[in-house]
């Protein structure tokens, strides 16, 4: 794959996909970076006795993977995220090993604007799923 890609290059069904194993370590960073210090995510005492019955991680960490697909994979570096929907259908769990995938629905060259369905999953089941929509400023920064 390459590093970035011209509006022009973009096909309906182009995909990429990243992988990463969600640790302690980024549960307890991200509550950090955004101040979210729900016990269901940094307590396991309180996790154990909530209906997931351990620690769960933060569900934007996951959705933050789609951030990275855009701006290294797909469509690549210089584009800027419009618009992103998201629905949480499963818990991930620390030690859960999540894969993002965003997929080309739909391209209007004329307003430089990519459309996306995206998709979070762990061991094959789907844990967020959504849409996307990209903004491509110029051919230069698309990559060429």
């Amino acid at each position: 794959m390459k590093e970035s890609y011209s509006i022009d290059e973009i096909v309906i069904g182009m995909s990429a996909s990243y992988s990463q194993t969600i640790t302690d370590y980024d549960v307890k960073a991200f509550a950090g970076l955004s101040g979210d210090h729900n016990p269901v995510h940094v307590d396991e005492v309180y996790a154990e006795n909530s209906r997931y019955k351990k620690r769960i991680a933060h569900g934007l960490i996951s959705a933050s993977f789609f951030s990275a697909l855009f701006g290294t994979k797909l469509p690549g570096k210089g584009c800027v995220y419009v618009g992103q929907n998201l629905n949480f259908k499963r818990p991930v769990y620390l030690g859960d090993t999540v894969t993002a995938t965003v997929t080309v629905s739909n391209i209007d060259v004329s307003k430089k604007r990519v459309f996306f369905d995206t998709k979070c999953t762990v061991k094959n089941k789907v844990v967020i799923d959504g849409t996307a929509e990209i903004f491509i400023p110029n051919k230069e920064l698309g990559g060429k």
